[in-house]
């Protein structure tokens, strides 16, 4: 190209750019588009109610005993050559 060609590109794009921001406003930004409503909601605590005791309290069961199986008391079973 040259610099003719390569001038006459940037002044096309250019005034293409102005005409896509002109036609765009008139079409997607009306001013009930801009307008936006959002719901009011309440401030966030940082306190916590206590849990119901109905469900948690000492003589409630536990959902997740330990479990042992088998009889091995190798602290490390899967670390040495003894199992």
């Amino acid at each position: 190209m040259k610099n003719k060609d390569f001038a006459l590109v940037l002044v096309m794009v250019g005034i293409g750019a102005i005409v896509a921001l002109i036609v765009s406003h008139f079409t997607f930004s009306s001013a009930s588009a801009r307008k936006q409503n959002g719901e009011v909601v309440d401030a966030i605590s940082s306190q916590f109610s206590p849990p119901p005791a109905k469900y948690f309290n000492p003589s409630a069961t536990n959902p997740a005993p330990e479990i042992q199986t088998g009889n091995s008391s190798n602290p490390n079973p899967f670390n040495g050559s003894s199992q």
